[in-house]
This record gives structure tokens, sequence and C-alpha cells, in this order.
């Protein structure tokens, strides 16, 4: 949507969450901790954007479900409520030892949700890998009622934010290698 193309790498970093850990403090860490993983196997000179993101009820963070029936479970105790949204995410430079990260957070109120759409929902498979078990950029988006914030904080890549980071590196869309 703003233009730029990413090649995209799966970091291999333990995202278990840390004893007093807040959810902010935990999506910033584990967005770090994949840039620096991802940077320390690209040649030198390449930049490296991670991301994470935390659904965050009553301060307890709703990660992914671990099934269909976990993701329908989690839909339910969305419903007709509001909840906090927390992407974090981290530049690194490849061959370089340098981290800049960020935080954004967007607050989200649901709808009202049956237990049969919830059910269907599920079994559709689209909120299994999601955190938080919707996904705004899908089907999900129809359980949403109101999102006070960046909406592509809910999806995961906060853009705003992002795109002044990368431009403050000298990353501008269509540029070569950008």
């Amino acid at each position: 949507m703003a233009g730029y193309e990413f090649d995209v790498e799966t970091p291999d970093v333990d995202e278990s969450l840390r004893e007093g850990e807040a959810p902010e403090e935990y999506v910033s860490r584990i967005a770090g901790d994949k840039a620096q993983a991802v940077a320390g196997r690209m040649p030198a000179g390449m930049l490296v954007l991670g991301c994470d993101t935390a659904v965050v009820l009553d301060e307890q963070i709703l990660g992914k479900p671990v099934d269909e029936s976990d993701a329908a479970r989690m839909l339910l105790s969305l419903a007709a409520r509001t909840h906090v949204v927390y992407t974090g995410f981290a530049l690194a430079g490849s061959g370089q030892d340098w981290l800049e990260k960020g935080i954004d957070a967007a607050r989200v109120t649901m709808r009202a949700i049956a237990e049969e759409e919830a059910i269907a929902y599920a079994a559709s498979g689209e909120p299994l890998d999601k955190a938080g078990a919707y996904a705004l950029q899908g089907r999900g988006k129809g359980f949403v009622e109101h999102v006070d914030g960046l909406r592509s904080t809910v999806i995961g890549l906060p853009l705003e934010p992002i795109i002044d980071l990368l431009f403050s590196h000298g990353v501008v869309p269509g540029v070569e290698g950008a």
C-alpha cells in the first residue's frame, strides 16, 4: 500500500512472555529480536524490519489460538468489548550494531458476536495464525465496530510510523534498494 517491496524472512526467536513483562515491552522486545535475528544472517548493508503484535484484554495478552475451539473462545471473549492492540516494530542494519524501535497502539471495539458466528469464523482458518483470533484485513473486519487509532496497527504493520522510520534511513518507495 505504501509502495515498498519487502522480502519476507522467518526469524527463529523465542516469543515467550517474560514474567512481569508489560504488553508494550513484550512487542517491542520481540520485534527487536526478530529484526536482529534476520539481520544477523543477511549480507552487510541491508535493513531489516521486524514487527510483533499483541491483542490485550483486561491486561492479558491474547496470543494466537492453538486450534479452532480456542479461536472461537478468544473471539467470544472480545465480543461487545474494547481491547488494545499493540504493535512493536524495529529496524536493524545487517553488518552493523544498531537497532531502532517503536510501538503503536490502537483501541478496538468489537460488536456482539453470536457463538455460531465465532465457530464458523474459526472453522474458516483465517483466525488461527492471528493474535486475538481475528484478522481486520480479512473476514474478521465484520466483527469490528470501531478502531481508535491506526487500522494498520491492528493489522500488524503500523504504516505511518514505519514509513517515517524507513524515510529517516533514506528508504523511499520506488527508489533502488527500497
